[in-house]
């Protein structure tokens, strides 16, 4: 009679706690703790989080304290973080000179008064003849080449800046085409044998100053492989005059003729130049974190938290170089998501069948070398790696649109995704693909699946105005809460998701000519800045890949063309056209192979 009466008093206990239980919400993000680590990641202390400044490293320590505070173990080489060295930009030494003998004697001109080197520049020393090359430029499309007919071989090449009048209309597009970059026309004189080139302003606007640029304020390669520095109109002037020309004389009849018109300076004219630059370096760290389960599979949960600094050659506000980029949304707003998944994630320790690795990549900004650095020499094995989830720029959610990348390279991501926006109040775009300017393309490179989270570009971004005061903090809960789901269920599932190849057949910007010129289809290794492009990977079923390139092979010829740093790709990239068939010459283990491929057109 006991037992009769106890049986349906354990059936109601059990069925109370089941009731309980289900009535239980699961922990979701916290939009105001999500604000304030944004606010923390983006104030004025953390400087911007420039490679080598003290807010970066500051950064680096509220990531790893907070790991600390929720008991997670230690994911790095040392402790929780993996260093690795970045190449932040470059110094004038104080052992620059350049002068100049004509016929009236010996002047000396003085550095950033007369004259300044590009931070790209070879060191070393020039000396030699000076001739005249107008633009610089060659430009096969426009049926014109400064350099024909002209030997510059070991002789000081001097140029205009920009391009003749006539290469806009022509290009179709009424801009500047490539052939005004600087870094194309130092390439162009490189290619031609010359020692040391010479950039003058030349024709300037009403009211337009005849202003040095700034060293290190345009981007170029480490070392583009010859001396290159600007002097001002008035001191190349002269070096006009002795041979009976002006400078605006010589710069009107090749824009009104839109023919080249060079020519060698009096024999009497001799430059010799000396040019010392120092690269300048830092010791950065991803910071790594692990939280255990069953097994040591696990799925990979990232963002990258460095920014811009104070600004570089990357900024999109030029005016405002020297103001803190404070980067709320870039990337100060999936940092601090990862922050709140660890702690949503932390209490579970142990309880889910595969682990979490959380991940802090610094080095994006210079060209995924946090991720880079990792997939080189990971922390946890490789081939356990499931997935890798990177969140970057998630905090401007504007008409609940989201972008979510990679769906296709996972064989279970739609069904995953599909259940977890459920309830999520998001209008979803998926792309397939896994190739994009943000670390979890060092991982498609690995053939580990991945999903990238994304709120989309804005006004602000690259900008000082990316504040934390424009973070849609709601939202982004919410979509952390999406993505916890994600993430719980890859590291409980049954099947874990099979990598598959997505042929992106033309996607914009494809590797190698940054989405310049035909279409070549290699994936670049960032880390790697010099003597050739090393391919982290090839893309399926582009032109590269049709010719059996291969990831890891290292680029060193181009056509005619030596190639030694992204830089010589792209400009090599741009002067082909769709249909040529090049042949290029990669390293492959040391050894030299040459491949024939048929460029195609870009959509």
């Amino acid at each position: 009679m006991k037992n009769r009466q106890r049986f349906p008093a354990v059936l109601f206990l059990l069925a109370a706690f089941l009731l309980t239980a289900a009535a239980t919400p699961r922990p979701q993000a916290d939009p105001e703790r999500y604000l304030n680590d944004v606010k923390s990641l983006a104030s004025p202390e953390m400087e911007g989080r420039g490679a080598g400044t003290k807010g970066l490293t500051r950064a680096q320590h509220l990531i790893e304290k907070r790991y600390q505070e929720l008991g997670l173990e230690p994911a790095g080489v040392r402790d929780y973080t993996q260093a690795f060295t970045v190449v932040t930009g470059a110094r004038l030494k104080s052992d620059n000179y350049f002068s100049v003998q004509g016929a009236e004697g010996k002047k000396n001109l003085k550095v950033d008064q007369d004259f300044v080197p590009f931070s790209f520049s070879s060191s070393g020393e020039a000396d030699g003849p000076i001739v005249f090359a107008g633009y610089g430029a060659t430009a096969d499309e426009f049926n014109y080449d400064d350099y024909a007919g002209l030997d510059v071989k070991d002789k000081i090449v001097v140029v205009l800046r920009y391009e003749p009048s006539g290469f806009a209309e022509k290009s179709g597009n009424h801009g500047l085409t490539q052939h005004s970059q600087v870094i194309t026309k130092a390439i162009n004189a490189r290619n031609h044998g010359a020692k040391a080139m010479v950039v003058i302003n030349g024709k300037l606007g009403d009211g337009e100053e005849d202003l040095l640029t700034r060293f290190g304020s345009v981007s170029g390669p480490e070392d583009v492989g010859i001396i290159f520095v600007q002097v001002k109109n008035d001191v190349a002037e002269s070096w006009f005059r002795s041979a009976g020309k002006s400078l605006k004389e010589m710069q009107d009849q090749i824009n009104s003729t839109s023919k080249p018109a060079p020519f060698v300076f009096p024999e009497a004219l001799h430059a010799s130049l000396h040019i010392d630059i120092e690269t300048t370096r830092a010791t950065v760290h991803n910071v790594l974190a692990w939280l255990p389960g069953e097994s040591d599979e696990y799925v990979i949960v990232g963002a990258h938290y460095d920014h811009l600094g104070r600004g570089n050659v990357d900024s999109l506000a030029p005016s405002q170089i020297g103001q803190i980029h404070p980067g709320a949304d870039d990337n100060a707003s999936g940092t601090a998501g990862v922050l709140e998944l660890a702690r949503l994630l932390a209490p579970q320790r142990g309880q889910l069948k595969r682990s979490i690795l959380f991940m802090n990549f610094a080095g994006e900004e210079l060209g995924l070398l946090g991720s880079a650095a990792w997939v080189k020499n990971p922390t946890r094995p490789l081939d356990k790696a499931v997935a890798m989830l990177n969140m970057d720029m998630i905090g401007r959610i504007k008409d609940d649109k989201v972008y979510i990348g990679g769906v296709g390279t996972g064989s279970t991501f739609k069904s995953v995704l599909e259940q977890a926006a459920k309830d999520a109040p998001f209008k979803i775009e998926y792309s397939a693909g896994g190739y994009s300017s943000s670390d979890h393309t060092s991982f498609v490179a690995k053939r580990i699946p991945v999903l990238f989270f994304f709120s989309g570009l804005h006004s602000d971004y690259h900008k000082p105005s990316d504040t934390w005061d424009k973070i849609n903090a709601p939202s982004a809960a919410r979509l952390l809460d999406m993505v916890e789901s994600v993430t719980v269920q890859l590291a409980n599932a049954h099947d874990t998701p099979a990598f598959q190849v997505v042929a992106e057949e033309k996607p914009p910007g494809g590797g190698g000519g940054a989405g310049y010129g035909p279409y070549f289809g290699s994936i670049p290794d960032f880390g790697q800045t010099e003597n050739g492009v090393k391919f982290s990977d090839v893309k399926p079923n582009s032109p590269a890949a049709k010719a059996g390139l291969k990831a890891g092979d290292v680029l060193i010829q181009f056509g005619d063309k030596p190639i030694k740093n992204l830089y010589d790709f792209t400009d090599a990239l741009r002067r082909s056209k769709v249909g040529d068939l090049v042949e290029v010459k990669v390293l492959r283990d040391g050894q030299p192979v040459t491949a024939s491929v048929k460029l195609e057109q870009r959509k």
